[in-house]
């Protein structure tokens, strides 16, 4: 898992603290003030640091100020008592991750965990293009094909600029390694990188995550709180399915790009902000705009250099190349030998439709070798991988036949009454159950199949009523 570095003064929490983050999969270090704990940051930068502000001797900003110079991109998050949510904000502002409260909530904590040390990830992550040598590296754009050297091309002309970036393609092509590749190759490359998926944050709770609150803001908003936008202060903020964006954020979100500032919820007073905006989406926003979906001057602001990423069905020469990577990696991953595609695993890849992109393949290569462990992929791994009947040739085509019953059935009973949200958990508990399934129930295993974080994945098991042994 990840090295994480606890800074505080306070033995008894460093303790308890420490030993619930090495059960959670983690290499705990700990420091008992500022002062060690930049030694320690010296001596071997950690994946994330957890700090108090308030300690004897060098105070945890201070602290911080000096942990940045050494690792500008090291992702801290700063835990402070009531009455110094202040100071917290000014952390903040200096390029702290987030910020807890004293005493915090466990699961809370390990959620904000798990998405600091993402970010930390993601911005030190290197975006390969191209023909990259190092197969075995997760980031990485890959493609030899005409469509893709335009899209390396427009990183290029578009990374030195400030210029707004949208990223356009279907879900699973890539679009979120494009954003990196830009703020890695921009010159704001030392500062944070905030990515926001609109889609995944529900609408109630996405404006207070871009922009913060005040204090009083809503019922429970304790104190006031600094957005990521504000946090990406310097930086990249990437806003992912932006054309599912409500309207009211959308014209919070034009005033942005047009003023450089920002209101949090409940204040009155302007916040100046210096934010680099990227955004992706795989919705047609010229349709969106004309049923009123999207607005039109924020459209127009978005298009200032668009990137289109092509389907995997339009760059098949892409095809082998990508499997060579995935099999690389995901097999580094498994700690196996690399058992390569037969001939007829590779004419098949090379056929599919491949409906879910890039992301679909790794998937589906995932899947193959989970069950196929030491032998070359063949015609019928992959098939079966994929959810095809290889007896039959029946594709994947019967499920989506299946999804569309289930719909009208759906939609004819409970017309009206969360009818979406009835789908959803239907086949969330399906994907679910299916992920514990091929993990031998091991839920950090799963989590990471999914995308998600484990305590995210320990919620869907608790809302879907699923049994596991909880390993892992």
């Amino acid at each position: 898992m990840a090295e994480i570095l606890i800074v505080d003064d306070d033995s008894q929490l460093r303790q308890s603290f420490g030993k619930l983050l090495t059960q959670e999969g983690h290499d705990v270090r700990t420091a008992a003030s500022g002062e060690a704990g930049v030694t320690e940051v010296k001596g071997a930068p950690p994946d994330l640091v957890i700090m108090d502000v308030r300690m004897p001797g060098m105070s945890g900003l201070e602290a911080f100020a000096q942990m940045r110079r050494v690792e500008s991109r090291l992702p801290v998050l700063i835990m402070t008592a009531y009455g110094t949510t202040e100071t917290a904000i000014e952390a903040t502002k200096m390029g702290a991750y987030d910020y807890i409260l004293k005493p915090f909530d466990i699961p809370e904590m390990l959620e904000l965990i798990a998405q600091a040390l993402e970010a930390g990830r993601l911005a030190r992550e290197q975006v390969h293009m191209g023909d990259a040598p190092e197969y075995a590296k997760a980031g990485a754009l890959i493609g030899n094909s005409r469509a893709m050297h335009a899209v390396y091309k427009a990183i290029g002309r578009a990374a030195p600029t400030d210029a707004l970036v949208l990223v356009r393609g279907e879900s699973g092509t890539g679009k979120e390694l494009v954003a990196r590749a830009v703020y890695q190759h921009s010159l704001r490359s030392e500062k944070p990188f905030m990515v926001i998926n609109c889609v995944a944050i529900p609408d109630t709770l996405l404006e207070s995550e871009l922009f913060g609150y005040e204090k009083g803001a809503f019922t429970g908003a304790d104190r006031r709180r600094a957005g990521k936008i504000e946090q990406a202060s310097g930086g990249t903020i990437f806003l992912d399915e932006i054309g599912d964006m409500p309207l009211n954020i959308q014209a919070k979100i034009l005033r942005l790009l047009q003023e450089k500032k920002i209101e949090r919820l409940g204040g009155r007073e302007p916040i100046p902000v210096d934010v680099r905006i990227i955004a992706a989406t795989n919705r047609n926003l010229e349709e969106a705009v004309e049923t009123g979906r999207f607005r039109e001057d924020l459209y127009y602001r978005l298009k200032v250099v668009t990137v289109n990423l092509p389907p995997l069905r339009e760059r098949p020469e892409d095809i082998d190349l990508l499997a060579d990577h995935f099999m690389a990696r995901l097999s580094a991953e498994m700690e196996m030998p690399t058992p390569g595609v037969a001939e007829d695993g590779k004419e098949y890849l090379r056929a599919y439709h491949w409906p879910g992109n890039v992301r679909e393949l790794s998937n589906t290569l995932q899947k193959a070798l989970i069950f196929n462990r030491g032998v070359a992929l063949t015609r019928k791994d992959l098939a079966k991988a994929v959810g095809e009947d290889v007896e039959t040739g029946q594709s994947a085509e019967s499920l989506r036949e299946s999804m569309r019953s289930m719909i009208r059935r759906e939609l004819g009973t409970h017309a009206g009454d969360n009818a979406f949200e009835t789908l959803m958990d239907r086949y969330g508990r399906l994907i679910v159950a299916e992920a514990l399934d091929i993990t031998g129930n091991n839920r950090t295993r799963a989590a990471k199949l999914l995308g998600m974080t484990r305590p995210t994945l320990a919620s869907r098991i608790d809302r879907y009523g699923l049994k596991d042994n909880g390993k892992g």
